[in-house]
């Protein structure tokens, strides 16, 4: 029997009109709208591509759109400058610093210039602590949309075995962090890891974020696990996954495409979060989540 397909298509969907109406319910109550603050650095094709994305979806939610782009050779002092002019904003809610940026900048230095209450991307190191304590933060967009598609798609995670391959920053480390909090037993795979498919086979879920494309067959998966792929690869055949979606769709009980899967969920929850930095600036946000 082949697997559930997870639209992640639908399910960003319905996270988007679920922001835009409590973004109007938001404006009504306070008169102020929410704003993003998006800074571009150079002229890479693909990121220019991501943040226009970004902040069309932004303007549809009901958002205010606060855009900034600026040249390749901005030096790092005055693009940290401005990161704390943006920071230190009271019409801006959330502030997102698009990533990679040349390679004469320290990426870390500047997003670290972002305070965690505005840091809808939730990649600085105080956000990372945050979550590491489990207390309240902006949740980084991708973990957390696999955390709601998981969720909305009703798999169990409570005493499960995730295993996650990948040990990134962006997704790997802090959805460990967040399939804990969730209460599933976490093993984390990587580049280093010996016999890969003995520990992937034990899996009830599989979370593939290795960035390796095709990396997970047939001989990774026992029948009925859930599958998730976060990899995404530009190929002579189209855009495909780290996880063989031919090889894998009739064993796994559950299975995300690429495109269409975990893809669409990181703006939606950019959107949510967006909302969030907005309430979190109005409110605080010291209380802990546990």
């Amino acid at each position: 029997m082949s697997a559930k397909i997870i639209d992640g298509r639908s399910v960003a969907t319905k996270v988007r009109n679920q922001v835009k109406l409590a973004t109007e319910s938001y404006y009504s109550a306070t008169g102020r709208r929410p704003g993003l603050a998006t800074v571009l650095v150079g002229h890479d094709p693909a990121s220019h591509v991501y943040i226009n994305n970004k902040r069309k979806q932004c303007v549809a939610a009901g958002m205010v759109d606060l855009h900034h782009p600026l040249p390749a050779e901005v030096a790092q002092e005055d693009l940290e400058a401005l990161l704390r002019k943006l920071a230190a904003d009271d019409s801006v809610s959330g502030v997102l610093l698009q990533l990679p940026v040349p390679e004469h900048l320290d990426a870390s230095a500047l997003l670290d210039c972002i305070p965690a209450h505005k840091d809808v991307d939730g990649l600085t190191t105080e956000s990372a602590g945050l979550l590491a304590r489990g207390l309240r933060s902006l949740r980084p967009c991708t973990p957390a949309g696999v955390i709601e598609l998981l969720r909305v798609s009703e798999i169990e995670v409570s005493g499960r075995h995730a295993v996650i391959v990948g040990r990134s920053q962006l997704v790997g480390k802090p959805l460990s962090q967040l399939l804990l909090q969730s209460d599933a037993t976490v093993t984390v795979a990587h580049s280093r890891t010996q016999n890969l498919p003995s520990i992937t086979r034990d899996a009830d879920i599989i979370i593939a974020a290795a960035g390796v494309p095709h990396l997970i067959g047939a001989t990774h998966v026992k029948p009925g696990a859930t599958v998730i792929d976060v990899g995404i690869h530009r190929t002579r055949d189209g855009l495909r996954g780290d996880v063989d979606f031919d090889a894998v769709v009739d064993i796994a009980g559950a299975l995300t495409p690429v495109p269409g899967g975990v893809g669409p969920m990181t703006i939606a929850m950019l959107l949510s979060n967006t909302l969030q930095a907005a309430t979190f600036n109005t409110q605080g946000m010291a209380a802990s989540v546990r």
